[in-house]
């Protein structure tokens, strides 16, 4: 099931809406200790890779274009192959793929650990398993997928440590899949978020995980949003 499928899902939204006032996620954030084991903070500036699918990729998008840190945040597909990145097809749930942000971030700023945290605790519910909120299939499951080697080690260790910690009511369910591509999604997709704060799935589903963010991580928090495309139009799907 799409969170997009067409002019009756925005209608129910707006009525949810305009039932709810300004509304708030159906999930509250919880906060969750640092990482155990992480990488260093790097002596120099520089780039780095990590890619995290947590259900809707507008959300995902958007939360972490927030960061201090973060140079770039692009949403698109990962699991699946080439020839399936595409949304009206990943949306059939069978293709492997998964909805998932690739995020460009300097390590000497933000460390990989630290965005796992955020992951965690805000962008999404990692309790869901292929689902979240409203959307349902494998396409909006959570899951990791790690660039190398230490990343896939962090990952499975901070499960670990939070399963232990029992931090939340149910067990992770957060897959770990490495060596997967990432492929862009369509520029429609692009800074969803930022230039159309008013739609109705926005308001209820992801808008809310920016003020937890600025709540839990003040000090990662940034109010101006980093672009893919700066001032970028694009049309909203049907």
């Amino acid at each position: 099931m799409s969170r997009c499928s067409g002019l009756f899902r925005f209608a129910a939204s707006s009525l949810l809406v305009a039932l709810i006032g300004c509304a708030r996620a159906d999930e509250s954030a919880i906060a969750i200790p640092a990482p155990a084991f992480d990488a260093a903070r790097s002596a120099t500036s520089s780039t780095a890779v990590a890619r995290l699918a947590g259900g809707c990729f507008w959300g995902v998008q958007g939360v972490y274009q927030h960061v201090d840190g973060v140079l770039k945040a692009v949403s698109g597909y990962a699991g699946g192959s080439a020839e399936t990145a595409h949304y009206d097809i990943v949306g059939h749930g069978d293709t492997g793929h998964a909805e998932t942000v690739e995020i460009i971030y300097d390590p000497a700023a933000i460390t990989y650990g630290e965005l796992l945290q955020i992951y965690f605790s805000v962008a999404h519910d990692p309790t869901q398993l292929n689902r979240q909120g409203p959307d349902e299939g494998t396409q909006y499951r959570s899951t990791i997928f790690p660039i190398d080697a230490a990343q896939r080690e962090i990952a499975a260790r901070y499960i670990e440590q939070l399963d232990e910690a029992r931090v939340f009511g149910a067990k992770i369910a957060t897959t770990i899949e490495a060596g997967r591509p990432f492929f862009s999604a369509e520029a429609y997709h692009q800074d969803f978020l930022v230039r159309n704060p008013r739609y109705p799935y926005i308001v209820i589903f992801d808008l809310p995980k920016i003020g937890n963010l600025e709540l839990l991580f003040p000090q990662v928090y940034r109010a101006e949003p980093v672009l893919v495309v700066p001032a970028a139009r694009g049309r909203a799907p049907h």
